[in-house]
């Protein structure tokens, strides 16, 4: 997956190289043949295209279908889309989470507007021009669509009237022990604030500090190391504080303390230590000392893979999880994320204690940064997957109004979503919001605000043992 973005990043700048020698090309000779004051005026309305249709993030064609294979225990039902309903050949039975397949094709406006799909009360938004196959969420939908009357309609698109329904059936995972993995401070509210706060027995672990990229805190003063040391202090208070938002006592949250950026680096090498690259600290013992339980890498304080796989395992044993929430290793490409699902899967073959079930959750993705598109408080639908996946089930389960708002403000919470955007990105979506009609919600100016505060979570379930 890296490999096929990196080569598309590489198409995408040298396409965009081109059009750019082009159009200085033509604008010199309008300068030179008629006025040139065409010349900044042109340059400006370029910028302006430029900001409100080509500034996404996108390293897939949006003519490529989406590939995904389910379990076998996934039921298919085949279907239409009659009159703006979808009729199903068959019943749903008691599975929850419900996924059509469909094909979507972009109307000519779909190529300037987002294209989204209207199901019921919920909307599901895609990328603009898409004509492919494509997966939407229907959890929470169950009884319309059983009923035949779940109307579903596109906006600046057309659905193809064939339509399968993938129906999976999982138990609540809210009732069993559950124990949420963070690469960094936040990671557990993006992905599974809904899920931790129902929950009756739950865990968080975080694992790093979340030091870098430290630089509003160089405006209070402070040197770039100063800076680094406060924000990880305040990252790691977010660690422990924030899940109690969510009814998680302090006594149920551990923060390990390692580096951001630098869990790769400890797994290619598992004895050595690797500090951190911007605070000067190299010793994790700093944000430990309000942890509930003792943990291996106290005795030296030392970052290295060794003493994280260790402590990961010390915490499986006390806390005793049946379900654990972790990075997708294939969907989500954050370095740290993918260290950290291979140090849990480490740390439990090291562990006396055997947990069953994976989730796995996304909040980067390798091929669109807007993902989960559209506005906030709507649904999920699947994201890109051009390389088939893994065939693992899901688990999509639904948040009401009031779970989203404390959603919203669990985020809010933390030191890393605060603060204004920069004046470039504030710019651009003042000219996305009046030409294209994108919108942001009042609750955070951070992105993940729009990304994470859903209709609902979405997890994929992998069985462990299997």
């Amino acid at each position: 997956m890296v490999g096929r973005k990196k080569a598309l990043l590489q198409q995408h700048r040298r396409h965009k190289r081109m059009v750019l020698i082009g159009a200085l090309i033509v604008l010199a000779l309008l300068g030179v043949l008629l006025a040139w004051w065409l010349v900044p005026l042109l340059l400006l309305l370029g910028w302006v295209v430029h900001e409100a249709w080509f500034a996404d993030h996108l390293f897939y064609r949006p003519a490529d279908d989406y590939h995904y294979v389910f379990t076998d225990d996934a039921a298919v039902i085949p279907g239409r889309i009659d009159a703006g309903h979808v009729l199903l050949e068959g019943g749903v039975g008691s599975a929850e989470t419900l996924i059509l397949q469909a094909h979507i094709k972009a109307s000519w406006l779909g190529r300037w507007f987002d294209p989204y799909v209207l199901i019921g009360g919920d909307r599901q938004d895609f990328e603009r021009g898409v004509n492919g196959c494509r997966y939407l969420n229907l959890s929470g939908q169950h009884e319309l669509l059983a009923s035949g009357a779940l109307q579903v309609r596109g906006r600046f698109c057309r659905i193809d009237p064939a339509v399968s329904l993938y129906c999976l059936s999982n138990p609540d995972y809210a009732e069993q022990r559950v124990m949420v993995i963070a690469p960094h401070a936040d990671d557990a509210e993006l992905a599974a604030f809904g899920l931790y706060s129902r929950a009756a027995d739950v865990s968080i672990v975080t694992l790093t500090q979340g030091e870098i990229e430290a630089q509003s805190y160089q405006a209070l003063g402070l040197d770039q190391a100063a800076a680094a040391r406060l924000k990880g202090r305040l990252r790691a208070w977010d660690s422990l504080a924030v899940p109690l938002w969510g009814g998680v006592p302090q006594s149920q949250c551990v923060q390990l303390g390692y580096y951001c950026l630098q869990l790769p680096a400890m797994q290619a090498q598992p004895d050595a230590g690797f500090g951190s690259r911007e605070s000067g600290e190299s010793d994790i013992r700093s944000v430990r000392n309000r942890n509930p339980i003792p943990l291996p890498g106290d005795a030296d304080g030392q970052p290295s893979w060794r003493n994280l796989v260790a402590d990961i395992a010390a915490a499986l044993e006390h806390f005793q999880p049946e379900v654990l929430v972790t990075p997708h290793p294939q969907l989500d490409p954050h370095s740290d994320h993918i260290a950290s699902t291979q140090a849990l899967l480490d740390a439990i073959e090291l562990s006396s204690h055997k947990p069953k079930t994976l989730l796995l959750y996304a909040n980067h993705l390798h091929d669109n940064d807007r993902w989960p598109m559209g506005p906030a408080g709507f649904g999920i639908a699947l994201p890109p997957a051009i390389e088939a996946l893994p065939a693992d089930g899901l688990w999509s389960p639904s948040l009401s109004a009031a779970q989203q708002l404390d959603k919203a403000m669990a985020l809010g919470m933390q030191h890393d979503l605060q603060g204004a955007l920069p004046l470039k990105r504030r710019i651009r979506r003042l000219i996305q919001r009046v030409l294209v009609g994108r919108r942001w919600p009042l609750t955070g100016e951070d992105e993940f605000f729009r990304k994470a505060v859903r209709r609902h979570e979405l997890f994929w379930v992998r069985k462990l043992g299997d």
